[in-house]
């Protein structure tokens, strides 16, 4: 015979004024489970009532009981419970004393967060069982843990926050890591070894253009100089080079002329800068550095300066010559240039003397370091 289901109406209720008078009247009724006797009357519970054990639910809601005793059935089964918290709480404004524990507890942030104040004693109502009583049924990694020993990551709680704070230091960690790299000039050395390969790549692959072009002859010098110092190129450096000297003074070597590599003259149009600058160098014994605060202001030197210096300074300080047109010191280089600034601390450079009785010896000199193991 299934289970009995009795409802106690508003009418009725009131002609039964005692709760025990209720429990003895269902004690008689053996296969009794579910009894609502809610919206009466009681103000008040016997200290023992006699229900049958196989009553499992009992509403007895809006009752004006102030006080519960061991008259509630023993073999009841309450509601579960599976969050609660301070709003929940506010509803009972009378409520003291809170025993909540062994229940099926979802341990989420906020309600970890809550019952944890609570459990310490920071709220208004009492949690009156222990602390071990309460604990965590999911997620799956926390069941069976205690709620009050429960350490919740930022990463769970707050994910939003995480990711924007993650985000920012990651940010800021990749913009002093670029500031870094650049201070020490890393991408410059990337820049200048990634135009190297490809330079290289580029002039091992032959070109019938190229072969037959002038830019493959051998030069005695290519020179690197400033726009701004041309005049003193055009002038001086290419007229006392390039032609014929008839001078009895000098020795027949020293008339001899020279061939110089200039980027105005020599230079294929339509060419890559690149493949122009690495050719020349490539093709040229030596490479003269025309040294100026306009030289270090010029992109273009710098450029020309950039490309050349892992084939110039790889192969050996002897292949550059350097030559100021007016007082320089290495610290006046840029420090990446750091085998030019070493360069000009270990090796004797020439100065262009403003002084005009300097000069030819200026030329000797420079004569000699061109043509070097031929004189």
């Amino acid at each position: 015979m299934p289970g009995i289901e009795i409802h106690w109406f508003q009418g009725l209720s009131t002609s039964v004024q005692s709760l025990s008078m209720i429990s003895r009247m269902g004690a008689r009724l053996l296969k009794l489970t579910h009894l609502d006797i809610s919206r009466t009357g009681y103000n008040s519970m016997p200290s023992s009532c006699s229900w049958p054990s196989t009553l499992k639910y009992l509403n007895i809601s809006r009752a004006k009981l102030t006080t519960t005793t061991p008259c509630l059935p023993a073999s009841l089964e309450f509601n579960t419970l599976s969050v609660f918290g301070l709003s929940d709480l506010h509803s009972y404004r009378r409520l003291e004393n809170l025993q909540a524990g062994y229940n099926k507890y979802v341990c989420g942030c906020d309600f970890v967060n809550f019952l944890q104040s609570q459990l310490k004693g920071g709220g208004d109502v009492k949690l009156t069982d222990r602390e071990d009583s309460y604990t965590c049924d999911s997620p799956l990694h926390l069941q069976g843990e205690a709620v009050s020993q429960v350490h919740l990551s930022v990463i769970v709680c707050h994910p939003v926050l995480f990711i924007s704070v993650s985000c920012g230091v990651a940010l800021l960690i990749g913009v002093l890591i670029c500031v870094l790299l650049w201070r020490l000039h890393v991408f410059w050395y990337l820049k200048m070894t990634w135009a190297w390969l490809k330079a290289k790549r580029s002039s091992q692959k032959p070109r019938k253009d190229i072969l037959e072009s002038e830019v493959l002859q051998s030069f005695d010098a290519f020179v690197s100089y400033s726009e701004r110092d041309a005049g003193w190129v055009e002038n001086f450096l290419v007229p006392e080079l390039e032609e014929p000297r008839e001078d009895g003074s000098r020795s027949p070597g020293s008339s001899r002329p020279l061939s110089l590599c200039l980027h105005k003259r020599d230079f294929l149009p339509g060419h890559w800068i690149m493949d122009n600058i690495m050719s020349a160098i490539e093709h040229s014994r030596h490479t003269v550095f025309i040294l100026s605060e306009n030289f270090l202001q010029s992109d273009w030197c710098r450029y020309e300066l950039d490309f050349s210096h892992f084939w110039l300074f790889d192969a050996g300080g002897d292949a550059a010559i350097l030559i100021l047109l007016e007082p320089l010191s290495k610290d006046d280089i840029p420090k990446r240039f750091c085998k030019l600034r070493k360069l000009m601390s270990s090796t004797t450079y020439l100065e262009w003397p403003q002084e005009e009785e300097r000069r030819p010896e200026f030329w000797r000199s420079l004569r000699n370091a061109l043509r070097g193991d031929d004189d």
